[in-house]
């Protein structure tokens, strides 16, 4: 036999019943937590903040609005960590802000940023007036009309707080008949700031009659499936807004 064959070692076939060989202990292995599906108090508190924000007149006064942690974790009967943790992230999405050594306060955005705010809105609910002439179902777009029901017969000014919260219902519904996931999930932090300047603004100058005609036009060339028409009102409506913000919000400075 040839010396370089003492030197292969034969391999012995596995025995069909013998274990095999344990895993690395280093092998990586993602870390994973318990999960819950209560949700967290975190996103408890960050929910109920942020909407008691949304639904405060924060424009009517120029005072600071200063937010208690303290306070607040007492009255939602919960540690200060998750009132905590509800702070950074409402302060992230530009709800509130930190000032060192004075605590936290809720931010009112300046005139500057609310019309930079609306043309971003503007591009965003026309292009998704485009898609609803596109995806939308008929019955769909009459619901938009259905909306405005209430309001016929001069009956807008007796129901001005009424029509408000259908004239953020509408645009709303516009963003979410567009069927664009990204779309509608880039909409929904601005809009949430929108919110509070359109409540403040609906009841100016002639705003409220001004914007049920333009929503009838609207809907009226989104039935038509009128798309070129429908993108371009949408996006006028809404820079009209931006225009009296600009004109007469003086109070945002």
């Amino acid at each position: 036999m040839n010396t370089s064959d003492h030197s292969v070692r034969r391999v012995r076939p596995r025995a069909r019943n013998r274990p095999l060989p344990a895993k690395s202990a280093a092998a990586p292995y993602p870390a994973l937590v318990s999960i819950n599906d209560t949700p967290s108090f975190k996103n408890k508190a960050y929910t109920a903040l942020k909407n008691a924000i949304v639904a405060m007149d924060i424009y009517r006064s120029r005072d600071d609005i200063r937010l208690d942690e303290r306070k607040l974790a007492l009255d939602f009967g919960i540690s200060r960590t998750p009132v905590r943790e509800a702070m950074a992230q409402l302060a992230s999405e530009g709800f509130v802000r930190s000032v060192p050594r004075r605590g936290i306060y809720v931010v009112r955005k300046t005139k500057r940023e609310v019309i930079e705010m609306i043309t971003a809105w503007a591009a965003l609910e026309s292009m998704a007036a485009r898609l609803i002439t596109e995806v939308a179902t008929q019955e769909e777009i009459a619901g938009l009309r259905r909306m405005f029901a209430t309001f016929k017969n001069g009956k807008l000014r007796a129901h001005l707080d009424e029509y408000s919260d259908v004239n953020i219902e509408f645009h709303q519904t516009i963003i979410r008949l567009s069927r664009n996931a990204v779309l509608i999930d880039l909409a929904e932090n601005l809009f949430t700031h929108m919110r509070m300047i359109r409540r403040k603004t609906i009841g100016e100058k002639d705003r409220a009659d001004r914007s049920i005609r333009d929503h009838i036009s609207i809907i009226e060339a989104l039935e038509a499936r009128a798309t070129d028409r429908a993108e371009e009102l949408v996006r006028d409506h809404a820079l009209g807004l931006a225009d009296h913000v600009a004109r007469f919000a003086d109070y945002l400075d």
